[in-house]
């Protein structure tokens, strides 16, 4: 019995300082309340469930994106960037006014530079997607950095390491990151036939014991790939053949990605370096072939590219700012896709104020979903925002994995991160801003395709769908923060 007491007594302890690092550790209000219901009411499990996916690692950032080891010329190289931006501005003040401080708030929260004289292309679907980049990287001249969340050893998988494989043996670099539970396929097969022909290839955040790790819940969910410096690709496609219609896959996915031509490109750059720098055991210095002094060569448009990233690397949730600034700049028209809605209260209460403000809002959101609880947590938040008069649609072709926004016809978002915690407080993601008018406006004119193959949510009916059905979603709302 007196052990039975003592092992009590040491329990209360041990629960008393997990609640208290909870309380100390946790950012948001809402997360630290589900963490410690969590360690309170489910004994052992509760706690450590924490320690695996409760760390905030933001708050220790988990590593730094610092490339140079001189503080002068890292302070010279950022007055660079101020300049360049402000001159950007100043050059385009036309196309970027209406945004001016969404682009500036980017630029000082990360200093991600606001570039000009870009070509921009948006690529629908992996069946457009993959024969773009298979012939950029088929050109390459100097380099190929390819960065995936998810990569699969499958007829596309194969294809791109074959590519990459081909421009190894020709003398090209090709350096290449995985995640390591994203891309677990490819760890004892295709990763090291990779290795074996050239290619320099290594996982991010290696998963060595997959059930005591707590990194497992800190993913690189980016999808880079950039060419010589000057061609870049980004968006929500990941290396799979699910992404490619007609190829004998039953389910159509619904998804777009970006490819960049000039400046633009040379953030995305920065951020595979930095990646690269954690994760090999190489170091890269940054050199004129990686940033081009002249990346203009050819283009003839001028695309304004600016890239949003953030992850426990960065200081804050550049991507949470950046799209509620976006948010809150919009007077007349806000059209979100997104597969995985969890949107929090600011995010929630935005898109509300938006649209009680007479502001246009139109959600896209799958109606089949890969995820039952996260599709239940996220239809939790529906009532809230058809009440506020945001129309919700629920698209029925397939399943929509993309995640874009356009504000005005104006902005155009693409990129990773999808509209949930996860995206915007754990992940390493990365979205590109395009301030233009013909982009906007194409991917305005995307989403109202798809707006075709979409039912809309009728709020009163949605009201007054069965209670059960609605107890098992706000159920599900609770462990939203942990999704």
């Amino acid at each position: 019995m007196n052990w039975l007491l003592i092992s009590e007594i040491a329990y209360v302890f041990i629960l008393i300082l997990v609640c208290l690092r909870i309380v100390y550790d946790t950012r948001s209000t809402t997360k630290t309340l589900a963490y410690l219901l969590f360690a309170v009411f489910v004994p052992v499990f509760g706690m450590i469930f924490y320690f695996f996916f409760g760390i905030n690692y933001r708050h220790r950032k988990m590593y730094s994106k610092k490339l140079f080891e001189n503080d002068d010329l890292a302070a010279k190289f950022r007055r660079d960037l101020l300049q360049y931006s402000e001159k950007t501005y100043e050059e385009n003040n036309a196309e970027i006014i209406s945004n001016k401080e969404l682009a500036f708030m980017v630029l000082n929260d990360s200093m991600s530079p606001l570039t000009s004289k870009n070509a921009v292309k948006l690529l629908l679907n992996g069946e457009n997607k993959f024969p773009e980049a298979l012939e950029a990287i088929k050109n390459a001249k100097h380099h190929i950095h390819i960065e995936y969340y998810i990569f699969e050893d499958d007829e596309i998988g194969t294809a791109l390491a074959e590519a990459m494989i081909a421009k190894a043996k020709e003398g090209i670099k090709v350096r290449f990151i995985y995640d390591d539970f994203g891309s677990k396929t490819i760890r004892k097969k295709l990763v090291p036939k990779l290795i074996e022909n050239g290619v320099e290839a290594y996982p991010f955040l290696k998963v060595h014991f997959i059930l005591l790790a707590n990194r497992l819940n800190y993913r690189n969910h980016r999808k880079i790939i950039v060419i010589d410096g000057y061609t870049s690709f980004v968006g929500g496609i990941n290396v799979s053949d699910r992404y490619i219609n007609g190829n004998g896959e039953q389910i159509y996915w619904r998804d777009t990605h970006l490819r960049i031509d000039g400046p633009g490109t040379q953030y995305l750059q920065y951020l595979f370096i930095c990646d690269w720098n954690f994760c090999s055991d190489s170091i890269l210095e940054p050199n004129r072939y990686f940033f081009p002094a002249n990346p203009q060569k050819a283009a003839e448009e001028n695309k304004i590219v600016q890239i949003a990233a953030s992850g426990p690397d960065s200081e804050s949730p550049t991507i949470l700012f950046s799209t509620l600034q976006a948010i809150n700049l919009a007077t007349t028209e806000i059209l979100i896709t997104s597969p995985y809605f969890i949107p929090g209260e600011s995010l929630l209460d935005a898109l509300s104020i938006s649209s009680l403000s007479g502001i246009s809002v139109k959600l896209l959101v799958p109606g089949r979903s890969d995820s039952i609880l996260v599709n239940s947590a996220a239809r939790s938040y529906y009532n809230d925002l058809l009440k506020a008069g945001v129309e919700i649609y629920q698209y029925q072709k397939g399943f929509v994995h993309a995640k874009t926004m356009v504000t005005d016809k104006k902005v155009a978002i693409v990129g990773t991160a999808n509209m949930d915690f996860r995206s915007f407080d754990l992940n390493f993601e990365v979205n590109a801003i395009v301030y233009d008018t013909e982009i906007a406006s194409e991917l305005s004119e995307i989403f109202y395709d798809d707006l075709k193959d979409a039912i809309r949510i009728d709020a009163e009916q949605w009201a007054n769908r069965p209670l059960y059905r609605q107890l098992l979603e706000k159920a599900a709302r609770l462990l939203s923060p942990l999704l």
